[in-house]
């Protein structure tokens, strides 16, 4: 994942059977576009598998049309232990004295976004089917370009805690913070 294919990269070979929909037959086709899933060597490449034409490789070739990747500074207590990697998905929590307030509210905590995808950490955008813990000092996540304002925001004036969801957790709740 992000790496651009070159040349050398593809083989054509023959193939048993019903071509998977939408796979590339032409190596023209494949060749100098980014990789954004894990392809796997001996089977068709399909279109999903790799950015569009001229997105070139990296971390901006895997973010889809519409979102943006924002980055969070992040310690050992804010990456949950090392366990916040590629393609798992987080809740993001701030503390701290809110903006404008008067000094009587003190420290306040409230959950600011949920459900948001880690597109990397430090700069690896490997997902790690094993799941072991990576120490790095940021993490991108995937975001609308209004979450961006949010995170953005909250991120000059209070602290910022990521908490690991389950990944098959996709419920939003509302907390009174």
């Amino acid at each position: 994942v992000g790496t651009l294919i070159g040349d050398m990269d593809v083989k054509m070979g023959a193939w048993s059977g019903a071509l998977p929909a939408q796979a590339i037959t032409r190596k023209e086709d494949v060749v100098g576009r980014g990789v954004i899933q894990n392809i796997v060597e001996g089977l068709p490449i399909v279109e999903s598998y790799l950015a569009a034409k001229g997105a070139g490789a990296g971390l901006a070739a895997i973010i889809p049309p519409g979102m943006r990747a924002v980055a969070v500074r992040v310690n050992e207590v804010v990456g949950v232990a090392g366990f916040v990697v590629p393609g798992m998905r987080v809740d993001i929590l701030v503390m701290g004295t809110p903006p404008g307030s008067s000094g009587g509210v003190g420290t306040v905590s409230k959950t600011l976004l949920q459900n948001i995808e880690v597109l990397s950490a430090g700069q690896n955008i490997e997902k790690d089917a094993q799941g072991k813990p990576v120490t790095v000092q940021v993490v991108n996540l995937l975001v609308t370009l209004e979450q961006a304002e949010i995170i953005s925001l909250a991120s000059n004036d209070m602290r910022i805690q990521l908490v690991l969801r389950n990944p098959l957790d996709q419920e939003i709740k509302k907390t009174p913070g």
